[in-house]
């Protein structure tokens, strides 16, 4: 599979629709809070791990710690714009080569990226409310509280419109996700696995014949892909964009 056949493949469709991976995350650029040395530095900094200190749990009981590390681990990443990888998905879009962009990152780098039409599954970091009178607050909001963020009509903590470790997908945005893969003739996932749970959530949606997997590592879940592309996902975009 070579980019010109991509691109064939995207020129014939009728509705593509492309699943953003966690890969896309690191091309641009941004931490793996749950991985590898910063997963360690996080333990070590604060004591516990992302997935004990990112839970509702920890925002009720233990909330000055929970927004140090939301600020200083999550919303920090933000100073790092959307690069070549999300733009040349915004371009795709515009285009008119893709139709829904569907992801679990929360830092809005797709539209951020000038991508109109995204399905944020986990939500979004840009996206923060009152968890008691239901008042909206924006990111910048909370990144320059100086203590804990909290609400100018009842003084309850901001909830950030996250989806914390342990919590569910909102069932409303997961039936979204679910019509936009059943409407897809090419399903384009981008930096991931077939095994990663933004596709084991959704791919059994997908009736079609034409699941394009581009990434990186090989993984024993390709076999399930009906053609694999492996190289960055920027790059190969990059590549693919030329032969449009």
């Amino acid at each position: 599979m070579n980019e010109k056949n991509i691109a064939r493949l995207l020129q014939e469709s009728k509705y593509t629709v492309a699943l953003g991976g966690f890969g896309m995350l690191i091309e641009n650029g941004y931490p793996a809070v749950r991985d590898g040395d910063e997963s360690y530095d996080i333990e070590e900094k604060y004591g516990y791990s992302t997935e004990e200190i990112f839970t509702s749990g920890f925002y009720a009981t233990r909330t000055d710690l929970f927004f140090d590390f939301y600020r200083n681990e999550i919303l920090s990443a933000l100073k790092t714009p959307p690069q070549k990888g999300y733009k040349i998905l915004a371009q795709l879009e515009e285009k008119g080569l893709i139709q829904t962009v569907i992801t679990r990152r929360l830092f809005g780098l797709d539209k951020r990226a000038g991508c109109q039409h995204v399905i944020e599954l986990h939500g979004s970091v840009y996206d923060n409310f009152c968890p008691h009178c239901g008042k909206k607050y924006s990111m910048e909001y909370i990144r320059d509280a100086k203590k804990i963020p909290r609400c100018t009509e009842c003084s309850t903590p901001i909830r950030p419109g996250v989806t914390l470790f342990g919590e569910m997908v909102d069932n409303a945005v997961m039936t979204k996700a679910a019509e936009e893969i059943e409407k897809a003739d090419v399903l384009l996932v981008l930096g991931t696995n077939l095994n990663k749970p933004l596709c084991k959530q959704l791919i059994d949606y997908y009736s079609g014949s034409k699941l394009i997997l581009i990434t990186k590592n090989k993984h024993f879940s390709d076999k399930y892909a009906d053609y694999v592309y492996y190289s960055r996902v920027d790059q190969a975009l990059e590549k693919l964009i030329t032969k449009l």
